[in-house]
């Protein structure tokens, strides 16, 4: 367990840096505080941050910086009131209540009252679920009053309390424990596809499992995603419309998320870029970089090299 006792804003900038990803916070003069860490294994942590009314964020250059652009934070508020932005969403945050964020992307959190708070931190890859609806639940406000979120605020907070009298076998399970409890959590609300479009909601989900069992192919396109499936173009991207994506955006995005598997993958290390590319449906080497470049703010060379040398370390 690793303690911050902050005394401004600069202290909460290097503690935060230290202990899960660079903010910036708004001076106050009479800001004051405490960060609690609690690391559990296997890159997921857990941190209990007690602080007076404060701002804090990260801008589009910040995340763009990060080294850990994988990373999602769930904060639980046990007491006080604010409200997070990211994405163009507002999730009005009050005692029991929980969000989503993650750190490649710009944030604002605005704590408008003394604040006690649990944040767990983890990678994006433990989160059994795929990327457009981890990215659909951002910034959403998990409403206190749901049985799934009582019991995920109540075990966070127990673990928290009783991590120290843990061994480190049983710390790494916890902590994946937790991430399980969150997962049914951010599975239980309500769907971004209505109810009453269930039709609607069953023919994207045969989409979207078709995307994933075709990625290699390189005739896998948005025209041919809506004859494969007996619908007009037109019609394919109103269904895509309800997670907040076109439907090309997903197929891009699923397919760089491949790649970025593979080439994370130590039984991969043998293949070259441009069969890495071939691999996901991006047969064409100078396309596939830019797109991964793009998404990911890195070349495929440069990220398979940094995971190599993560794993020598």
């Amino acid at each position: 367990m690793f303690t911050h006792t902050l005394r401004s804003a600069e202290e909460l900038e290097q503690a935060a840096g230290q202990s899960w990803m660079p903010v910036a916070a708004e001076p106050r003069p009479d800001f004051q505080g405490q960060l609690v860490l609690q690391a559990l294994g296997g890159a997921v942590s857990l941190s209990e941050a007690r602080m007076t009314p404060l701002r804090t964020f990260r801008t589009e250059r910040m995340a763009r910086k990060t080294g850990r652009d994988d990373l999602l934070l769930f904060c639980v508020h046990l007491a006080g009131a604010g409200h997070l932005n990211q994405r163009g969403r507002v999730a009005e945050l009050g005692a029991g209540s929980g969000v989503l964020y993650e750190a490649r992307g710009a944030w604002n959190l605005t704590v408008a009252t003394n604040v006690h708070s649990l944040l767990l931190q983890f990678p994006r890859d433990v989160l059994p679920l795929r990327a457009v609806e981890v990215n659909d639940a951002l910034a959403r406000r998990m409403e206190p009053g749901a049985p799934a979120m009582r019991l995920l605020s109540g075990y966070v907070n127990q673990l928290f309390h009783l991590a120290d009298g843990l061994n480190d076998e049983q710390r790494r399970d916890a902590g994946l424990a937790g991430i399980d409890m969150l997962t049914m959590a951010l599975r239980g609300r309500t769907p971004t596809v209505p109810d009453d479009q269930s039709a609607a909601a069953v023919l994207l989900g045969l989409m979207r499992t078709h995307i994933r069992e075709h990625l290699a192919d390189p005739r896998l396109t948005v025209n041919e995603l809506a004859r494969r499936h007996h619908v007009s173009v037109r019609h394919t991207h109103v269904l895509f419309a309800h997670i907040g994506v076109t439907p090309a955006a997903y197929i891009r995005e699923e397919r760089l998320l491949a790649a970025r598997a593979l080439l994370s993958d130590p039984r991969q290390h043998a293949r070259s870029m441009s069969d890495i590319g071939a691999a996901v449906g991006l047969g064409e080497l100078r396309t596939f970089e830019r797109a991964f470049q793009r998404q990911f703010g890195t070349t495929p060379a440069r990220w398979r090299r940094e995971q190599q040398a993560d794993r020598a370390n």
